[in-house]
């Protein structure tokens, strides 16, 4: 079983991953597969955290088929879209079968650079202390932090307002009318759980959002969309747009026009990946979700839209994103971009800063849980060669 220990932290090891979810799993897996001993690190009290935080709907948007990390299949009685809970399990049957030196309640404070060695710093509690590594992994999530756009007035207003990262399930929202700001996959799902409850649920669209199902004549949108990978940007938008328009249709008797950008181009450019339906195209169509215009300001008692309109919901779920949240962490190196996002990721490696690795910030259209095995074996290989060659 994974050893999941309260006991001294060490002075030195080989690696050091940051982060118990997915990515730091998984990179820890790869390298003990390689020979190089990790001690993973988490602030977090059990392993994929961020997933026991997720509300009570969510499924993989992605299949099972191409969703397991590396040495593990995802037992196939989990179904193809494997729920939330499903996921921790497997998280934590990864961690056991691949036997990993996980230490949880521990916050890593900062990853500096001393002589020839990375210094990462941690407290637990009131403990305080550092481990010196050959490599250090910082695997802490591409959706670590809330983001919250700063409108007019937000601070002022008296109603109920949540980010996305903080709603369960229309139960415990306990509303009955509701805006869900931005469509993205958290928003439209969110958007779906509410209007199934009965909850009169207006959507609100800065951005017209690139919406796919989940899957097409059986076949998983991931699968197809591996399938044009290799493809040009603007061939695969034709190919993309042209199973989108069979599968998904017009949509804009429905208030939502043609996304600015095909679905890769968007992507690649923008960072911003297509809507994944989970019900909310039926929600629309049955009339138990309205589109509205985006958020313009909020005065103490109305949410005010770009068109004028003011709207008096009983809640406001704010589906506007994460940030990286890595500044605290890395942002004294100089390695993250304006948007906070890693300069590199996989096995990519700065020239001043050997043996630091980023993993888990592509955001693939081909999946993210996917990606992540690819790239662990990368830094495992990376790693491996630069021992070799120190030799």
């Amino acid at each position: 079983m994974a050893r999941v220990s309260a006991h001294a932290l060490p002075s030195r090891a080989p690696a050091v991953v940051i982060g118990a979810g997915p990515a730091g799993l998984a990179a820890a897996a790869e390298l003990k597969r390689a020979g190089v001993d990790a001690v993973v690190i988490d602030r977090a009290d059990r392993v994929g955290a961020s997933w026991a935080g997720h509300y009570d709907r969510l499924h993989l948007h992605t299949s099972r088929r191409l969703s397991g990390l590396p040495g593990l299949r995802i037992p196939r009685h989990y179904g193809r879209w494997v729920a939330r809970d499903d996921v921790l399990r497997y998280l934590a049957q990864y961690a056991a079968v691949h036997d990993l030196d996980i230490r949880l309640g521990v916050a890593a404070l900062s990853v500096e650079r001393f002589e020839d060695l990375w210094q990462v710093a941690w407290s637990r509690g009131y403990e305080r202390g550092v481990i010196a590594a050959d490599t250090v992994v910082v695997a802490t999530g591409y959706n670590h932090s809330p983001k919250m756009s700063d409108w007019p007035g937000l601070g002022a207003y008296s109603g109920t307002v949540l980010h996305s990262s903080v709603y369960r399930n229309p139960a415990s929202l306990g509303a009955r009318d509701v805006l869900v700001v931005g469509p993205g996959n958290s928003g439209a799902e969110i958007a779906a759980d509410l209007a199934e409850a009965g909850v009169t649920v207006s959507l609100a669209v800065r951005t017209p959002p690139n919406i796919v199902r989940r899957a097409v004549l059986g076949i998983p949108s991931q699968a197809l969309i591996l399938s044009m990978a290799p493809l040009p940007l603007k061939a695969q938008d034709a190919l993309a747009g042209a199973l989108q328009r069979v599968a998904v249709g017009d949509l804009r008797a429905y208030g939502i026009p043609k996304a600015p950008r095909g679905i890769a181009t968007q992507q690649a450019r923008d960072d911003v990946t297509p809507t994944l339906d989970v019900g909310l195209l039926r929600a629309l169509k049955a009339g138990r979700v309205t589109v509205v215009a985006a958020v313009s300001r909020f005065t103490p008692d109305a949410v005010v839209l770009a068109d004028g309109t003011e709207l008096h919901p009983d809640a406001v779920v704010l589906a506007t994103g994460f940030r990286r949240g890595l500044e605290s962490l890395v942002g004294g190196l100089g390695v993250l971009s304006p948007n906070g996002r890693p300069l590199i990721n996989a096995d990519a490696q700065l020239p001043a800063y050997p043996g630091l690795f980023f993993l888990g910030y592509s955001n693939p259209l081909t999946g993210n849980l996917r990606q992540l095995g690819i790239d662990a074996r990368k830094i495992a290989a990376a790693t491996t060669s630069t021992i070799e060659s120190d030799r």
